[in-house]
């Protein structure tokens, strides 16, 4: 199992991509605590992974607290003792619009949970895997902002990039110490941040050279093989799993 052994954190983990990331991880053998605000979403998440024998744990909380960041670190050391791994993906797009109109609070909120979340993250996650001899932090980063600037969503791709870019620096700061820190781009997932408009759908799906939207669980598996000792020489990546997103243009 390419996690057996090693306590993750997860956040965003009450639905999309971060609930199904936590039940494969437990089936790869990880200890999880996973983070997110609904506390009833958490909690039946965790009954399904012990259901299946695994071992997880919840905190419910907002990743804009640097409160938050610290409890969920503290979970991990005091109910599996360390920290290995962390899969920071909570995020939001916020409103869309063109920024001359977009409201100050937008904006500030939409940094908050995208990047200010990150920056708690790595203050408390790098520090406890620095007791265990190393360590893997992958954020959930995106193509808007890298690759492609998609209208009406400035502010997302701000913090998004911004991600990038804090990856890059930790990466460097925190190699030495084993710590492995990246990036991870998905293309348009079937979660539930991207509605029920079956219209809007299908015009997502052209945007893919797939021709098709992402399961969660696809990019999930591309974040297992981050945080896996698999990517053991892996470090300061933006890894684009949008299934040709990024080069399609048709």
């Amino acid at each position: 199992m390419l996690l057996e052994g090693k306590t993750i954190i997860i956040t965003g983990a009450s639905s999309g991509i971060g609930a199904s990331a936590a039940k494969l991880f437990a089936a790869e053998g990880a200890r999880l605590v996973l983070g997110a605000r609904r506390v009833d979403l958490l909690e039946r998440t965790v009954n399904e992974i012990s259901a299946d024998g695994g071992e997880a744990d919840f905190i419910a909380g907002d990743v804009e607290e640097n409160g938050y960041a610290e409890a969920l670190v503290k979970r991990a050391e005091e109910r599996f003792g360390g920290l290995d791994g962390a899969f920071n993906n909570a995020g939001t797009t916020g409103d869309i619009g063109p920024i001359p109109c977009m409201e100050e609070r937008n904006w500030h909120r939409v940094m908050s949970v995208n990047l200010n979340s990150g920056f708690y993250a790595a203050k408390h996650q790098i520090p406890a895997m620095r007791k265990r001899g190393g360590g893997s932090i992958v954020f959930t980063s995106s193509f808007v902002g890298h690759t492609i600037g998609l209208l009406g969503m400035g502010a997302y791709a701000a913090a998004k990039a911004g991600l990038i870019g804090m990856t890059q620096v930790l990466a460097a700061e925190h190699g030495p110490e084993n710590i492995r820190v990246n990036a991870l781009l998905p293309g348009g997932t079937m979660t539930p941040m991207a509605g029920e408009d079956a219209g809007y759908h299908e015009i997502v799906r052209g945007f893919h050279a797939l021709k098709r939207m992402a399961d969660p669980s696809e990019i999930a598996r591309a974040a297992l093989f981050l945080l896996s000792d698999h990517a053991s020489f892996v470090t300061g990546t933006a890894m684009i799993a949008d299934g040709g997103n990024s080069i399609n243009k048709l």
